[in-house]
């Protein structure tokens, strides 16, 4: 019996790689906007009365709900869904000057443009070869 002679389909069957291509830009997705919604919870600190607060919170999370509305896109159109997340990356990446004196951004902003990129992959992989 030989152990080093196995064949990579019998590691990673083809329903297992689908899954994971499946499941890991959606989990991905989830963790980058529950990491940018706590970067809100910053406006409950002050002296404010609490619908100051409130309000500070939801605007603070525009960018959270949209990117939301994006994963809900993505859910049932990826390939549409990835290029929104694409689209985000780099709106994120202007606004936040990321390329000009502002590295840190890219751990807010890397996580869509990677969620963008295997949501698009599992499509082409999964769904435009199994058309052909």
């Amino acid at each position: 019996m030989n152990f080093f002679n196995f064949d990579s389909e019998q590691l990673m069957p083809h329903d297992m790689i689908s899954k994971t291509l499946y499941w890991v830009p959606r989990i991905l997705t989830i963790l980058a906007i529950l990491f940018m919604t706590m970067f809100s919870f910053d406006v409950f600190g002050g002296n404010e009365s609490l619908g100051i607060k409130l309000l500070g919170f939801l605007v603070h999370n525009i960018p959270v709900l949209i990117l939301v509305g994006i994963l809900i896109i993505a859910w049932k159109w990826e390939m549409a869904g990835g290029a929104l997340f694409m689209l985000a990356s780099v709106c994120g990446a202007v606004f936040f000057h990321s390329f000009s004196g502002n590295p840190a951004s890219l751990i807010v902003i890397a996580p869509f443009l990677l969620t963008g990129l295997l949501f698009i992959l599992h499509h082409v992989l999964y769904h435009v070869a199994k058309k052909e």
